[in-house]
């Protein structure tokens, strides 16, 4: 029952995101993944509580762990520059055929009865209708996150990542979502704060949430 799969895991903090980029700080993908669930769970509970309607709501806990094991296959091929990836249609065809192929890898280094519980977050169903919305919401996620490390590049005076924080913001508005949009809206511009411009409320109040469960 001995496995290599959760030192595999471990090993994220070793792959570094934006390597074509001058960066004033190194982002890995280990940080990258917990951004990305922290905000995907949001999107998925903004979703729920007040875009509901006549929509799919995908369960938020699952998009959580989706979000967390996105980029789980880049341990195995790194990560690989966006104009290389999609440098065309082949090429991108054969990355993600790369990436199935690296999930399948790490897949293996666990015992049978545990795969068969990892495969969802690594081989989803692209076909089952709540995972390609829960899909969705991650790769608005993963956008949002990006964006905020352009944001964190400017506060510092690094422009290197100016016409990056443009495209991005290009991509989160193309996905014509009202979570998305919310996020934006209300939560998007904190980050460009400095802590002293974060209110902090030391006099906090339990909410009235009549027992609801989220």
């Amino acid at each position: 029952m001995k496995t290599n799969f959760f030192a595999m895991i471990h090993r994220m903090r070793y792959i570094n995101r934006w390597g074509l980029m001058r960066n004033t700080e190194i982002e890995n993908i280990q940080e990258h993944s917990h951004d990305v669930a922290v905000i995907a769970h949001l999107l998925a509970l903004v979703r729920k509580e007040y875009f509901a309607g006549g929509r799919i709501c995908p369960d938020p806990e699952k998009v959580v762990v989706m979000a967390l094991y996105h980029d789980l296959p880049e341990i195995i091929t790194g990560d690989m520059p966006k104009p290389v990836k999609y440098h065309n249609a082949p090429m991108e065809k054969t990355y993600k055929e790369i990436e199935e192929g690296a999930s399948r890898t790490l897949l293996a280094m666990l015992p049978q009865e545990l795969s068969c519980r990892y495969q969802a977050w690594l081989l989803p169903d692209r076909e089952d209708p709540e995972t390609k919305e829960a899909l969705e919401l991650v790769k608005a996620a993963d956008c949002f996150s990006a964006y905020i490390k352009c944001v964190d590049e400017q506060k510092v005076g690094n422009r290197e990542f100016d016409r990056a924080k443009l495209e991005i913001e290009d991509r989160l508005k193309a996905f014509d979502l009202p979570e998305v949009r919310w996020f934006m809206q209300n939560a998007l511009p904190a980050y460009a704060k400095s802590l002293d411009e974060i209110n902090f409320d030391f006099n906090f109040k339990d909410p009235d949430c009549d027992n609801r469960s989220v």
